[in-house]
């Protein structure tokens, strides 16, 4: 998510970027059709000097059914689904108030998310598209780990977020995030990597495939679900470039955010909300996954 908990995004300084339909031309290209940012600020009540150590790393193992992946087209490959916050975030503010190093400086360890002004919670939509796209890439061969999979009482902190990936060896890693910007606002942005390089923080190695990851995602997340790219992020592009993420900063694989929509607006939010819908998501997140590592 781009907020600061439940407050309204900002926009950021734009950076060079191709428009998501050459992304979308790209895919179409590559790929046959198969049948939140994040780190935010911190959430209210808590003290958000405190400082802790993060938990230790324990990925969640694929597959998820417990049975063999079947062989596909992503056999042998490994995609790290890092479902931003989690539904038990706000009973536990003063753990993620507290400030984790993300490269660039210091921030808190993660926020409670937004949600609909009706309440569906960020979290509950995080999760509940990152285990469909779980099953969508298991089926296709891929080892899928998840960051957290509702089996945690908060977090992770962004920073093991980071290393759950770059310890899994991931060959694509996507934080799946929702929005909490103001009415009006509409549609799907992908964030991507800014170059960083100091406090532990190297990305040089990612910047590049982070973009052409983002840009594969972008083009079939509007093909599949027919949302527009961004009308307030992005230039109209579907892409945002950020270095104040630690998400991404301290990751050594190439990784991306997508925030599938606005939750504030009425009008996203009746898609957010939609089962039918985060399946399309999902979908459209697993087509961009897909044509990257196929490429």
């Amino acid at each position: 998510m781009r907020h600061d908990d439940f407050t309204a995004s900002l926009p950021r300084p734009r950076a060079r970027r191709r428009t998501v339909f050459a992304a979308a031309g790209l895919a179409c290209a590559c790929l046959t059709v198969s049948g939140c940012g994040g780190d935010g600020g911190p959430a209210p009540g808590a003290d958000p000097s405190a400082a802790r150590s993060s938990d230790p790393v324990t990925p969640e193992p694929s597959p998820a059914s417990g049975k063999p992946l079947p062989r596909g087209p992503l056999t042998g490959r490994t995609v790290v689904i890092d479902p931003g916050h989690n539904p038990g975030n706000r009973d536990h503010t003063r753990e993620i108030n507290s400030r984790v190093a993300i490269g660039t400086g210091r921030k808190e360890c993660d926020t409670t998310g937004t949600a609909t002004d009706a309440g569906y919670a960020e979290a509950r939509f995080t999760l509940d598209v990152s285990r469909r796209l779980r099953t969508l890439l298991e089926k296709r061969g891929a080892k899928v780990v998840l960051t957290q999979d509702g089996d945690r009482p908060y977090g992770p902190c962004i920073d093991e977020r980071a290393r759950i990936g770059n310890g899994a060896g991931a060959d694509a890693v996507v934080s799946v995030h929702a929005d909490g910007s103001a009415h009006g606002n509409r549609g799907f942005h992908v964030i991507l990597p800014a170059a960083v390089r100091g406090g532990g923080a190297d990305t040089s190695g990612i910047v590049v495939p982070s973009r052409e990851l983002g840009e594969r995602i972008a083009g079939n997340f509007a093909r599949v679900t027919g949302s527009a790219p961004s009308n307030y992020i992005g230039g109209d592009t579907g892409l945002d470039t950020r270095k104040d993420l630690g998400g991404l900063n301290l990751s050594t694989v190439p990784k991306v955010f997508i925030e599938c929509g606005n939750m504030r607006d009425p009008d996203d939010a009746a898609l957010l909300t939609s089962a039918d819908w985060r399946q399309k998501a999902a979908l459209g997140i697993a087509e961009g996954v897909g044509s990257f590592l196929k490429r």
